[in-house]
This record gives C-alpha cells, sequence and structure tokens, in this order.
C-alpha cells in the first residue's frame, strides 16, 4: 500500500471539493441512519442540479429530491430496518466486506483501519460500527476530498487509491443489492444517486493557465470492441468548475 501523508491546512477546498465532500457526507448520513423528518424536508427543497453538467447525476437528485417530499420520517425508518437491520440476516448487507469475499485472516476492516491511521483517522470513542460499514467508508471519502478538522483534504492520488482499494469495489455491488431488494423504495432512489456519484466517468478541461473551462462540449466515445459499456451520453458541456461526465 502506497503511504499515506497527513497535511495541514493551507487552504480553503476548493467549490469542486467542498461540492463532492458534501455528497459523500449526505451518503454517509443516509447510510448510517434513517432520513429523520428535517433531512426529508432539505432534500425535497434542495436546488436542481444543471443538466448539462452531469445528466446521470443531475435526474438521481431530482429523482431523490421527489422521493423525498413524498416521504416521511416513520416510513423511512421502517424501509432502514428491513433493509439493512431486520430480523436475523439483513436483507441488503451494509458492510463492504461482504460485496468483497471477505477472507477471516485478511478481513478488509484490518486493511482500511491500517489505511486510515496513515492518515491519523480512526473510528471515534464510542463508535461500534466496524470500520468496513458503508456510512464510515463514505465519511472517510469526506474528510480525504473537503478536509476539515484542522486537516487539509488528501491528494486526487490518496483519493482515488482509497475509494479503489477500500469502497469502489463493494459499493456497486451493494447500490445494485439496494435497487434489487423487493423492501427497497426510497433507499433504491438512494442507491440510484450513489451510482450516478460514485461511478460517474469524469474529465476535468483547463486552459493553458490551468483556469477551469466551463460550457465546452466534450464527446464521450466507448470502445468498439473489448472491454465497452453503454454511456449515459456522447456529448456532454463542461461545467463551471471545467468537470464533465458520463455514466
Amino acid at each position: 500500500m502506497d503511504a499515506f501523508v497527513v497535511r495541514p491546512v493551507n487552504r480553503a477546498p476548493l467549490p469542486e471539493e467542498a461540492a463532492r465532500g458534501d455528497f459523500y457526507a449526505l451518503l454517509a448520513r443516509l447510510f448510517y441512519a434513517a432520513p429523520d423528518a428535517p433531512l426529508l424536508g432539505a432534500l425535497a427543497g434542495a436546488q436542481a442540479l444543471p443538466a448539462k453538467g452531469d445528466a446521470a447525476l443531475a435526474r438521481a437528485w431530482r429523482e431523490l429530491a421527489q422521493a423525498s417530499s413524498a416521504m416521511d420520517a416513520e416510513a423511512a425508518a421502517e424501509e432502514y430496518e428491513g433493509l439493512f437491520v431486520g430480523v436475523g440476516k439483513a436483507p441488503v448487507s451494509i458492510y463492504a466486506g461482504y460485496y468483497t469475499g471477505a477472507p477471516a485472516m485478511d478481513h478488509p476492516r484490518v486493511r482500511i483501519q491500517a489505511a486510515l491511521a496513515a492518515f491519523g483517522l480512526a473510528r471515534p470513542d464510542g463508535v461500534t460500527e466496524p470500520e468496513d460499514h458503508f456510512a464510515a467508508l463514505f465519511e472517510a471519502m469526506r474528510v480525504l476530498v473537503a478536509g476539515g478538522a484542522g486537516r487539509a483534504s488528501a491528494t486526487l492520488a490518496e483519493q482515488r487509491h482509497f475509494f479503489e482499494e477500500h469502497l469502489g469495489r463493494g459499493a456497486g455491488k451493494f447500490f445494485a443489492a439496494i435497487d434489487a431488494a423487493a423492501r427497497a423504495n426510497y433507499y433504491r432512489k438512494v442507491a440510484a444517486l450513489g451510482t450516478a456519484f460514485a461511478y460517474a466517468l469524469k474529465v476535468k478541461l483547463t486552459d493553458s493557465a490551468g483556469n477551469p473551462a466551463s460550457g465546452v462540449s466534450l464527446n464521450f466515445t466507448a470502445p468498439s470492441s473489448g472491454a465497452t459499456a453503454t454511456l449515459s451520453s456522447s456529448s456532454v458541456q463542461t461545467d463551471a468548475f471545467g468537470v464533465a461526465s458520463v455514466t
């Protein structure tokens, strides 16, 4: 595993970093516990995302807002309990190790603990959930992306390494399991948002001075042979941060 270095804060997070951090924070909150009435109200009234930047993410965000306006806290709590807790074995496991074939001798929790320790992070006292709980992993990504509490954000390479090593391999299967679960309703929209946000193919366009180039149309093309994909769009405009993405 590559070395991780904790850096002192020397700047505020960039707007793009803050926005990504907010998405990770929301996913962490929604998978830690069911949304309460204030959170549902905030999501129902949230501002729409511009479709020209990331159509799939904008659509998932809009549908989550609509679902939040129709959902009440008691029903959300019942759904969360029925999906992720249940009686006996939960219909949908909320632990990353379940989706990555966790071996007893090298459980993902051990590797996650080591990675977090290298960043100077650890599970807070009083928290009993293990480190491979998806809420904990999304919260860790929030800290790595946006920093906070006296620390700067990690480098993009460090963020990517942590995501791919500890979150990316299991989160897609987790979201798919939620989508396929018979009891899923509101959380199917949460899973769709997680998929659109976490697994988008993104590029950032800058000018010769390194400034974000917004409003530029970029074309995405999947390979015609070998490993390929069906893209959500073939042409996307960069947003205010110079970022364009497809899923």
